[in-house]
């Protein structure tokens, strides 16, 4: 199973991800987290992105593309991923799609966590951030949500996208992702019994001319 999740940060993207990689046991895979651990580790890739979080600066979509392209290339994603907040522009979206184009591989699901704005920053300020002004949290959601828009059209007109709402209990939510995977499942079981008929049906069909 290969997902996207998408969400401003405080969506519960991240506690659903945590939990879902865990009863799937495949990697759950959050660009923050995986940016930290090469800066840590002090890898070239690390190196290069702790200059710019230094200064405050966001880093560059191309390192963020060669952290991905290393994680996603790595023998414990081959059963699958779960992708946390990435991507978060349209460019990183075209990107994944041309990476895993070169995999051979693409995405089941993408979605996309939805919380009302005040929501949102009540959960910022409970989670230590009450240093923070509602007026800038409010800026801070507005931005990313410019950024992500095309990302989230993008995979609307793809018809990959599922609107989940995280102003719901936890265990609600993964409730229903866990009927959207089983729903999923079962279309793909459909797709691969149609496929094995057609492909039996035109072998008899050879056979009988």
């Amino acid at each position: 199973m290969r997902l996207i999740l998408l969400g401003v940060p405080g969506s519960g993207k991240g506690t659903q991800g945590a939990i879902l990689s865990s009863q799937w046991q495949i990697p759950h895979i959050s660009t923050g987290e995986i940016l930290r651990q090469a800066i840590a580790n002090q890898t070239a890739l690390g190196l290069k992105a702790k200059a710019y979080v230094e200064k405050s600066e966001l880093v560059p979509d191309y390192l963020i593309f060669d952290l991905i392209r290393q994680r996603l290339t790595a023998p414990s994603t081959q059963r699958g991923w779960i992708l946390d907040g990435f991507p978060g522009n349209l460019s990183q979206a075209q990107f994944l799609d041309q990476l895993l184009a070169t995999l051979g591989q693409s995405y089941n699901r993408v979605f996309s966590f939805y919380v009302p704005t005040d929501v949102l920053v009540q959960r910022w300020r409970q989670r230590g951030r009450s240093d923070d002004h509602p007026e800038l949290i409010c800026k801070r959601i507005e931005v990313y949500q410019e950024q992500t828009a095309p990302v989230i059209q993008h995979y609307r007109q793809q018809g990959c996208l599922t609107v989940i709402n995280g102003d719901r209990p936890v265990e609600i939510v993964t409730h229903f992702l866990q009927t959207s995977f089983s729903d999923l499942s079962l279309t793909i079981q459909q797709k691969t019994v149609n496929t094995s008929e057609r492909l039996i049906n035109k072998e008899r069909q050879i056979l009988s001319d």
